[in-house]
Order: C-alpha cells, then sequence, then structure tokens
C-alpha cells in the first residue's frame, strides 16, 4: 500500500515518541485510533524493532517483545541502576523471580485471567517469595539443575541469594559482600517496576499494578511462547504438600 506523505509523517511522529518515551499520552491517543493508516504504519515501525504496540487505559504503549529489542531493559542497566554494588548474575536472577511471584500475588497464581486483588505490602510480597523459595529447596540439587537447564534460570543461585538475606533485620549487615535484607531488596524491585509503570504506590507500604501491567499478563505473560512455561512450573506444587513431589517427578 501506498501512504500519503502526510499519514507517514504522522505515524514517524507517533513512534518516535513511543522509542522516546515508550508510551503516547490520551491526547495524542485518538490519531492512532481515528485513522487505520496511522494504526498500520505504528504497529510496523514497532515490529520491525521487536515490539508490539500496546492500548492500556488511555495510554499506547511499545512493548519490547524479545531480548533482540533494542528496547529491552538489558542486565547491565539492571545493575548499574537498581542493584548497584557488586552485582551478579544471581541478584538479577531474584530481581526477575520476586517480579514473577509479585504479578502471581494480584492473578491467584496466574489462575486468572482478571486480577483478583486491589494491592499487597511490601513484607507479604516477601512471604510470598519466601513460599516459593521454600518449595524449590524441597527438591533435590540435581533436579533443580535440570530445571535450570529447561527453563533458563538459575534456581539454586535464586535460593542461595535469598537465604543469604537478613530476613529480620532492616539494616544491612556484612557476610561475603555487601548483603541487604529481603525487604529491602522487594523495595529496590518495587523502584524497578514504578519506573517501568508496571506497579504505582499507594501509601502504607503497599503497592498496586497499572492498567499497563494488567493488559501486559492478559495478552503476554499467560501465553506458553513468553513465560515458557516458568508460571506453570512455580505454582504448580501448591496443591498440597501430598501432590507436590508427584508433580515434580513426572515433569
Amino acid at each position: 500500500m501506498i501512504y500519503e506523505n502526510d499519514t507517514i509523517m504522522k505515524a514517524f511522529d507517533m513512534y518516535t515518541m513511543l522509542a522516546r518515551d515508550g508510551y503516547v499520552p490520551k491526547n495524542r491517543l485518538q490519531e492512532y485510533l481515528a485513522d487505520e493508516h496511522v494504526r498500520s504504519l505504528v504497529d510496523q515501525f514497532a515490529r520491525k524493532v521487536e515490539c508490539e504496540i500496546l492500548l492500556a487505559g488511555d495510554q499506547l504503549y511499545m512493548i519490547p517483545v524479545t531480548k533482540l529489542s533494542p528496547f529491552h531493559v538489558d542486565n547491565e542497566h539492571l545493575r548499574r541502576t537498581y542493584v548497584k554494588g557488586n552485582a551478579t548474575n544471581a541478584d538479577l536472577y531474584l530481581l526477575y523471580f520476586a517480579t514473577i511471584i509479585l504479578i502471581g500475588c494480584f492473578y491467584d497464581s496466574y489462575h486468572t485471567l482478571e486480577a483478583t486483588r486491589s494491592f499487597i505490602q511490601l513484607d507479604e510480597w516477601v512471604q510470598e517469595i519466601n513460599k516459593r523459595v521454600d518449595m524449590l529447596k524441597e527438591h533435590p540439587e540435581e533436579k533443580l539443575k535440570e530445571w535450570e537447564k529447561e527453563f533458563s534460570y538459575n534456581w539454586r543461585a535464586i535460593i542461595e541469594k535469598w537465604e543469604a538475606m537478613d530476613d529480620i533485620k532492616e539494616t544491612a549487615k556484612k557476610q561475603t559482600g555487601n548483603t541487604i535484607s529481603r525487604l529491602s531488596f522487594v523495595d529496590m524491585v518495587k523502584r524497578f517496576l514504578i519506573d517501568q509503570e508496571i506497579v504505582c504506590e499507594i501509601g502504607n507500604h503497599e503497592i498496586t499494578i497499572t492498567e499497563k501491567t494488567k493488559t501486559i499478563v492478559q495478552r503476554f505473560f499467560m501465553d506458553l511462547e513468553y513465560n515458557r512455561g516458568i508460571l506453570e512450573f512455580l505454582y504448580q506444587f501448591e496443591r498440597g504438600r501430598g501432590g507436590e513431589k508427584a508433580d515434580a517427578d513426572h515433569m
């Protein structure tokens, strides 16, 4: 299809805004919704950089869908901006793990397409991570090694990193390095998720997920193409201790 120059420039202006800011504000949204040619071009531009256009609430977002996208948040940025200090891959694995657990809290362990709660407190988030780590610890090391290859997640590093953190004190303590408390760690993850507009604070140490997150979960998180079976793996062990070991042995 041959597009008018004015249409191309409108679409490119909108794509530039998405590339720079990650979203288009609601006062420009109608340009995308009302003109199918502008919409088609913007969508094509996004796909060229491994992204998808997402309408959430009254805003338009551009979301990277693969690590090949230049808009993907890379590990070095996470280390430099959020984890800091002598950050290792284990810190990043735990950041991703904590994020998955947090979203699962809002979606009844990913068993629902609609959020089942309005907010969560940070200490409850910590307890949910404790629960998942405890479940991982129940399995033999050899089994965890197998699952690390299958899911490309270092489950043993997650366990070790979380276990090394102080579960009681709020102050950092010295071990082999600077080790922060579990609550401090999830507070750091919270700051990252706020910057990505995944969650927002509502006061009293409580956070809630955004409309952007709800749309991402419905469109991507439940799809095996994107979650690689990690959600099923993390949440299949909660049907009662009697069935957990049997489920694991049949994976």
